[in-house]
């Protein structure tokens, strides 16, 4: 069979998961007066239609903020006008002006569901189908089998296409950045980040590496010669990119700031929700927020982040090779998730997106992650009414990624690049450290299995009503923190001699 066979297969059964997902519940769904994320993105369709751009982030007659009032950057406001526009011509009540709060019904949600895939077939399906293709390596057999394995990974599938967002517009973006500087098309990465950093802020989780590995590469070409040259086309290709995003709102500085206060709301404070980060794990033995003013709490989580993150980003710097950037990718989104201010339980998926980069190369701890990474999310899928799918993806993609690419074969030492650990744990007797993390891996599976099912079938507690999200957010940080120690060990130990050509560019 020719090889553009399987790669149909592969992404036709991605685009059957995805629309099987979305048959189930969503975010809110009957759950007046806010409803939920859903309604949120049909909200917005409904405010950029109907009403001027000067007005989509003030709070108005018309726009009361407090109603899920936009909050994301304008590239998101624009890609609402235009669903608006297609929804005003299939039925106009779902985007009338005030009557259309919490419209529900059967072709609403067909319609809904729809751009959702609409967007992720335009834009995050082909950048990874062209990853898979051209920056994996192996043979043709393995690229089919991580390029399946990256499509049906159930994080982004159960958010999407369950909870209801458009997590895959700024993570296709970012996947088109990835792809073009791979090829060393430096200026149209820049362009595709500068999109993806303007549908959503969260992207800032990945502007760092590349900020350093670009900078980088200029100054290994030299700031006399090629390299100013390939500083400057950067530069003008994120001055462009970004002015004509924020074109509507420059005219008028207050507009501009109001933009900013609203994509970056400081005063919602270091957390919300049950997330799997530091400041959560650690707030059930000291509580923080209630110990630390507000003012310090941004400061030191901005302190924490720029720790955890800069020995990953001097790496990129000073060695701008295409292996590095996908490394510091990684440990960049992890230290802004364990560490930053106000993080989402969603806010995972944009680390569990560097992760899938690295399916091929060491499958058995990226499986382990993804597989951490939607469990992570559980209360929420619970509270959603997602159990069914949770259950289906998550094991579908255990036994395929397993499978396909060999997970617990390809296990030793030197494939896991556990080497330095040796060094690391010099004071211990030499244990066998592949045979460890492989029984880790299958006690982590059960843990997780039996904490899924105790959150469904067992009532907590009357006095820790809370018992089993944060069981599950504090067993899924030890999981992350884990990974952020295992990628920078690995940044940081010489490239494993079976590691492509292609990575060490």
């Amino acid at each position: 069979m020719p090889t553009w066979c399987f790669i149909s297969i592969c992404v036709l059964l991605g685009v059957v998961v995805r629309w099987g997902v979305s048959l189930n519940s969503y975010s809110g769904a009957g759950k007046a007066p806010m409803f939920g994320d859903y309604e949120a993105q049909r909200h917005w369709q409904e405010i950029t239609y109907n009403l001027p751009v000067h007005e989509w982030y003030f709070n108005t007659t018309d726009n009361d903020l407090n109603y899920w009032g936009l909050d994301y950057p304008p590239l998101t406001a624009y890609h609402s006008l235009i669903c608006a526009h297609i929804a005003k011509i299939i039925n106009p009540e779902w985007v009338q002006l005030h009557k259309s709060r919490g419209y529900e019904s059967t072709t609403h949600k067909l319609f809904m569901r729809t751009t959702v895939l609409v967007a992720d077939v335009l834009i995050y399906i082909p950048a990874v189908v062209l990853y898979c293709l051209w920056l994996n390596g192996g043979t043709i057999k393995r690229k089919i089998c991580t390029l399946l394995c990256f499509l049906i990974y159930p994080g982004l599938l159960l958010i999407d296409y369950g909870h209801f967002q458009y997590n895959a517009v700024s993570l296709g973006f970012a996947m088109w950045a990835v792809l073009a500087l791979g090829l060393s098309w430096d200026a149209l990465g820049s362009v595709a980040f500068s999109l993806a950093l303007n549908y959503k802020q969260m992207e800032l989780y990945h502007a760092l590496p590349f900020f350093c590995y670009l900078l980088g590469k200029c100054v290994k070409m030299g700031l006399l010669g090629r390299g100013l040259l390939m500083l400057l086309k950067v530069a003008a290709a994120v001055l462009v990119t970004f002015a004509l995003c924020w074109l509507p709102f420059l005219s008028d500085p207050a507009q501009t700031l109001q933009v900013l206060r609203r994509i970056f709301p400081v005063a919602r404070g270091l957390f919300e929700d049950k997330v799997a980060n530091t400041w959560c794990s650690l707030n059930i033995l000291i509580k923080i927020r209630s110990i630390l003013s507000t003012d310090f709490q941004l400061y030191l989580s901005l302190a924490c982040t720029v720790l955890a993150v800069l020995p990953s980003c001097i790496r990129v710097l000073t060695k701008p090779t295409f292996w590095q950037f996908k490394l510091t990718l990684v440990n960049s989104s992890l230290g802004f998730f364990l560490f930053s201010y106000q993080v989402h339980e969603k806010s995972i998926l944009l680390t569990s997106l560097p992760v899938c980069l690295f399916l091929n190369d060491f499958p058995l701890v990226c499986v382990w992650f993804l597989q951490a990474s939607t469990f992570s999310m559980l209360p929420l899928l619970l509270k959603d009414g997602l159990l069914v799918p949770y259950v289906v993806t998550s094991l579908g993609f255990l036994f395929f990624s397993t499978y396909l690419l060999s997970a617990l074969k390809h296990g030793s030492e030197e494939e896991l690049a556990l080497g330095a650990y040796h060094k690391l744990l010099f004071f211990l007797p030499r244990m066998d450290l592949a045979w460890i993390l492989r029984w880790k891996f299958y006690i982590s599976l059960s843990a997780m299995a039996c904490l899924s099912i105790a959150s469904v079938a067992l009532p907590p507690p009357p006095h820790l009503p809370d018992l089993f999200p944060v069981l599950v957010s504090t067993f899924s940080f030890v999981h992350f923190l884990g990974t952020f120690l295992y990628f920078n060990v690995v940044q940081f130990s010489p490239l494993p001699s079976r590691k492509g050509q292609k990575k060490n560019k």
